[in-house]
């Protein structure tokens, strides 16, 4: 990124959305705060809310002035000074929307242009070949597309072509706000600039790795979505997949924007496939029914508050989804990996935690194996639990004590979000943190025969009780092999 920040323009499909009020202008305005946007930079929000320029900013000042720290008027006016809305309908062939587009942008087509598609991924193709067909994309354009990219690998295949026919691939942008989480950054420091580490971060090493995603909060208000989502395809195929690349990826050869998005595909591609019959005993799919989260009475999925009555998705699809994976290649034969995500869990929680194996021949009983524990929400941090002994004569007690880094206590600096980042690598042009076509394609073709075994089944997911830790096929999953989930200090 240059020292000086270069003019903007930064037009958001979808400007009105849930997604842009609630991370990507506040994002914005943090980068604005920092001084990270040059003072021509412009913020165009598209959408049908039938909103002009006062409108929005109205809309802006009422909902997300109240969810950033403005101890600056003079500050937030500047930023509120930079948007501007257009009304547009893209699925209508709206030609007086996009001519106002086209005016607004006029004389500016050698700065930065980014198309944010904060919308459905279906609008995606659409959106650009309007766009084209307009004449708004440029050579210094660029495109971000949120997830999820598709419903499978056909369906993220077509939206890549559709995309791809109008954009080269290294002006597309695939977004996973995941990778922009300081520990998730910190892990690649953490195994690539610490010496003591790589040695031991293998099969011979360590015993098994974890990777979290817990969240308390159902769906209510969301069942149209996630009936046709569910959690394999909202969390799994994107998210946690991304963490396990990062954790199992070799050493890149550099630390630029090709060679980590290139290891991070060998990975995916060394991944053993899950087919057939393999499906029920290395997977479970569960959906949280009623009970008590946070000391309260909550519904179960089918009775959360929806426009819609449930239907027969409605019943099938899964809010819990738990894999046991293997990366089959000589760092990782033999290890496993699990993968957990859920809604109305007892915690909110994403972490990764790396299970060492006990010490060869233990002179101190109690002793138990290392561990590594990287967390990226709520509070991001490190922690390596070592065995030490307890003070005291007499015989030697041991307790595992823990070498903790919290962002928060260790650095005074605000940590940044993780979308404040990714935009500002949009902007710079920088595709390191963000997700290549075939790295897309091969986590869908790996995700894709778990599905359709789901999706032919007649069994429906296990059930589990909101506020408890999934259902109980997810205890046996990593029970079978003597091992358990780490719970420990999330609740």
């Amino acid at each position: 990124m240059s020292e000086t920040p270069q003019p903007a323009d930064l037009i958001v499909f979808g400007g009105t959305g849930d997604l842009s009020m609630r991370k990507l202008l506040p994002a914005l305005y943090h980068c604005d705060r920092d001084g990270l946007l040059a003072p021509e930079t412009r913020i165009i929000a598209m959408s049908r809310g039938g909103l002009d320029d006062a409108d929005f900013r109205g809309k802006v000042d009422a909902e997300v002035r109240g969810s950033v720290p403005v101890d600056d008027l003079a500050t937030w006016q500047r930023f509120l000074g930079r948007l501007h809305h257009v009304s547009i309908d893209v699925s209508g062939g709206d030609s007086t929307g996009w001519a106002k587009v086209t005016a607004l942008l006029a004389g500016h087509e050698q700065r930065d242009r980014v198309f944010y598609l904060a919308s459905p991924p279906m609008t995606f193709g659409p959106f650009c070949r309007e766009a084209h067909r307009a004449g708004l994309v440029t050579p210094a354009s660029r495109v971000v597309l949120e997830k999820p990219l598709g419903r499978d690998l056909a369906s993220a295949q077509h939206i890549n072509d559709e995309v791809g026919a109008i954009f080269h691939e290294r002006q597309i942008f695939r977004i996973d706000h995941y990778l922009g989480k300081e520990t998730v950054q910190n892990l690649l420091v953490l195994r690539f600039a610490n010496a003591f580490l790589e040695p031991i971060w293998n099969s011979l090493w360590i015993d098994h790795v974890q990777i979290t995603a817990a969240e308390t909060v159902g769906t209510p208000g969301r069942r149209g979505y996630y009936d046709h989502a569910g959690a394999l395809r909202d969390m799994v195929q994107n998210h946690l997949l991304q963490l396990l690349c990062l954790v199992a990826m070799e050493p890149p050869a550099r630390n630029d924007r090709e060679s980590i998005r290139d290891e991070k595909v060998k990975v995916l591609e060394s991944l053993r496939p899950i087919t057939g019959g393999e499906v029920d005993r290395f997977t479970v799919r569960g959906q949280y029914t009623a009970g008590v989260s946070g000391g309260v009475q909550v519904p179960g999925y089918l009775d959360e508050p929806d426009n819609t009555p449930p239907t027969e998705a409605s019943h099938r699809v899964e809010t819990f989804a738990a894999i046991r994976a293997e990366v089959k290649n000589w760092r990782w034969a033999g290890v496993p990996f699990y993968l957990r995500t859920g809604k109305r869990m007892p915690y909110r929680s994403s972490e990764i935690v790396v299970q060492f194996k006990e010490v060869p021949h233990s002179i101190f009983p109690g002793s138990t194996p290392n561990r590594l524990v990287l967390r990226l929400q709520p509070s991001e941090g490190i922690r390596l639990e070592l065995m030490a002994k307890e003070p005291g004569a007499g015989e030697v007690a041991l307790k595992p004590v823990p070498l903790s880094l919290s962002f928060a206590e260790t650095f005074t600096a605000r940590v940044p979000d993780a979308y404040e980042r990714l935009l500002m690598d949009v902007l710079a042009g920088n595709p390191t943190l963000f997700m290549r076509r075939d790295e897309v394609e091969a986590a869908w073709r790996w995700i894709d025969p778990i599905l359709t075994e789901w999706e032919s089944q007649n069994m429906l997911p296990e059930p589990y009780p909101a506020g408890t830790a999934g259902p109980a096929g997810a205890h046996e999953l990593v029970g079978r092999s003597g091992r358990a989930w780490h719970e420990e200090d999330l609740a």
